[in-house]
């Protein structure tokens, strides 16, 4: 385990050309209690400074003039030999982050500031990163240990690879790589593994009221809230045969159709969006909170693909997620907004409502809808979801 001060002393450093965000950041950081907070507002510094102090975690900019924070990670990975770059980079345009991810980032946090959502990622990123380094420096340890005693201890031999087995399996954990098929073909495959849906349901969903609660509850409460959120969520995809793509932040990404085709996906997102909503409803009753959930559906085709090397993900993008993601933003707290293709795919026992046309970025005019419940109940394959939260 890696110990939570171990966390707090880690060297970051943010890097930001304009300075009303570089002292934002590093007043959320030195708050939470991280202690070795360095920064520059010149992009053409950071490879010579990580040269020099090896940072745990590098906050980039990727917008800024003279030097953008990909030209910066082009010099980074010149720098690290294994290959990996400690990059959390922070962006507001959303086309950025797949590249970015490719070019080696390790996550990435979205503008304006959530402060739940950068410290819950920093955390991640460090506790990953030393979790890693504590366990190749044991591994190189023993790896030692296993050439003075090779073929004189067969028991010393039997542990040491017990210890690389049980390494293999933990930074797998720790670094989220695809299970299944996936992770199988990636041991086959040295490239990006993509599938392509041409026919998918996508839901996204965001925690409304979530930022309101950060300046009374501590980071660690903030995570509880939501794994316990989330966690809800998750019961109720896995109910309608949903599969959860990823969180973000107190976002929410769950796909129908993906991986295995379904004549119902549209129906199945439907019905989840509407179980979330009761959800939320349950938790605010019994905690006293006043949270809402917004909700974007969209139906459409979509490619699922594994990104990374080192640190794996597995993202969902293409015409739906961008569909959806709009649906979201574009949306009302408290309220489920789908698309026309979604709407068309819906019939009993749904009732939907035209909100009408939305003039939306990237996407133009569409014509949209408010799903606000069944025509019937629906409660048979959640009854043991709801009696379990």
């Amino acid at each position: 385990m890696i110990d939570p001060a171990d966390i707090l002393r880690a060297k970051v450093l943010v890097v930001d050309d304009q300075e009303a965000n570089v002292l934002l950041l590093e007043r959320m950081l030195s708050g939470a209690g991280y202690v070795s907070v360095a920064s520059t507002r010149d992009p053409r510094a950071v490879c010579e400074l990580h040269r020099k102090n090896r940072y745990d975690l590098i906050l980039l900019d990727l917008q800024m003039p003279v030097m953008d924070g990909f030209e910066v990670m082009e010099g980074l990975g010149k720098i690290e030999n294994d290959g990996y770059l400690p990059v959390l980079v922070v962006t507001a345009q959303p086309d950025h982050k797949l590249r970015a991810l490719r070019a080696g980032a390790k996550d990435f946090v979205s503008k304006p500031f959530d402060l739940a959502e950068v410290l819950m990622r920093v955390h991640n990123m460090l506790e990953v990163r030393l979790y890693a380094r504590a366990l190749e420096q044991t591994v190189h340890e023993l790896e030692i240990g296993r050439e003075v005693i090779r073929g004189k201890n067969d028991e010393l031999k039997k542990l040491f690879d017990q210890v690389v087995a049980e390494r293999k399996i933990s930074e797998r954990l720790a670094l989220q790589a695809p299970p299944g098929s996936i992770a199988e073909r990636l041991q086959a495959r040295s490239d990006a593994t993509e599938d392509g849906f041409p026919d998918a349901t996508v839901l996204v969903a965001d925690i409304v009221g979530f930022a309101k609660m950060t300046p009374a509850v501590s980071p660690g409460g903030l995570a509880l809230i939501l794994d316990e959120i989330f966690t809800v969520f998750d019961d109720l995809a896995t109910a309608r045969g949903m599969k959860k793509i990823k969180m973000l932040g107190n976002s929410y990404m769950a796909a129908s159709g993906i991986p295995m085709p379904a004549t119902d996906h549209a129906a199945q997102a439907a019905d989840v969006s509407l179980d979330m909503i009761d959800a939320l409803d349950r938790f605010n009753d019994r905690t006293g909170s006043v949270l809402q959930v917004r909700i974007g559906i969209a139906t459409g085709g979509a490619v699922a693909s594994v990104i990374g090397r080192r640190l794996f993900l597995h993202d969902l993008w293409g015409e739906a997620v961008n569909i959806a993601i709009r649906m979201e933003s574009h949306g009302v707290a408290g309220r489920i907004q789908v698309s026309e293709s979604t709407r068309r795919r819906l019939g009993q026992p749904f009732l939907l409502e035209e909100r009408g046309v939305l003039e939306v970025e990237g996407a133009g005019e569409l014509n949209t809808w408010f799903l606000t419940g069944r025509a019937r109940a629906s409660h048979e394959v959640l009854s043991t979801v709801k009696r379990a939260n």
